[in-house]
């Protein structure tokens, strides 16, 4: 293992609207405040992403797994290092221009799924569409074509306490999908599941962002899940090695 700064050789393909890779974070640090101290998460964090690239971040729990992910996802920002996304600097970006990047760049699928419980599966994985402003017609047709892409095309009007846990992060992960965003972020995505089910959620996952020549992080415990990915990345005393 070696802390992760330069990197192999990137993998050919992925056309992008910036060169270099899709993801490049250098020297990243976080604290937190906890009764008048300052504790550090993240001292020195780097590592970087290719489009089309599948990477595991683990890590003991509380390791910072889940704060890396955090600025990755741009929902929080970091103390220090560098920070760029697609070739933005998002170090140089306010409140406005991180959530504009996070909405059209950036989809996300969580453990717990977050599903709007009275809305149907069409519904749930039209949202990003509504706010983006995609119009009516367009965007009825994107979540039925997500919804098939992943296997439920039967299940278009159902709502979430009419699927299985399966199931329901099927449609999370046509939500994510639903921008055609080139990054998405996994926190334990498989981690409510059983093993059957966790695999195939997994390879769902995956063969969707490779079809679509996006980059995928996922934050898990699970080895299995871990062994998917195309590098695994491990925090450790708030910093990145990758396992080689």
């Amino acid at each position: 293992m070696g802390a992760v700064g330069t990197r192999r050789a990137r993998r050919a393909g992925g056309d992008g609207p910036a060169p270099g890779p899709l993801l490049r974070i250098s020297g990243l640090t976080k604290g937190f405040p906890v009764d008048g101290e300052r504790i550090q998460v993240l001292t020195d964090c780097s590592l970087e992403i290719d489009r089309g690239e599948v990477v595991a971040i683990i890590g003991q729990s509380g390791s910072g797994k889940s704060t890396l992910l955090n600025m990755v996802g741009l929902l929080d920002t970091a103390d220090g290092g560098e920070h760029f996304f697609n070739g933005v600097d998002v170090t140089r970006l306010g409140e406005a221009g991180r959530a504009r990047l996070r909405n059209t760049g950036i989809g996300f699928v969580f453990q717990s799924f977050h599903l709007l419980e009275r809305r149907t599966a069409m519904a749930n994985v039209s949202v990003p569409l509504v706010l983006n402003g995609v119009p009516l017609v367009r965007r009825r047709a994107l979540a039925r074509e997500l919804l098939h892409s992943v296997g439920l095309g039967h299940r278009l009007s159902s709502k979430p306490h009419q699927l299985s846990g399966g199931e329901q992060q099927r449609v999370a992960l046509a939500r994510a999908l639903s921008l055609n965003p080139p990054l998405i972020l996994a926190d334990e995505p498989t981690g409510a599941l059983d093993a059957a089910t966790s695999s195939a959620v997994l390879d769902q996952l995956i063969s969707q962002a490779r079809r679509r020549n996006a980059a995928v992080v996922i934050v898990t415990h699970d080895p299995l899940v871990a062994d998917a990915a195309d590098r695994r990345i491990t925090i450790r005393e708030g910093r990145t090695f990758e396992e080689g």
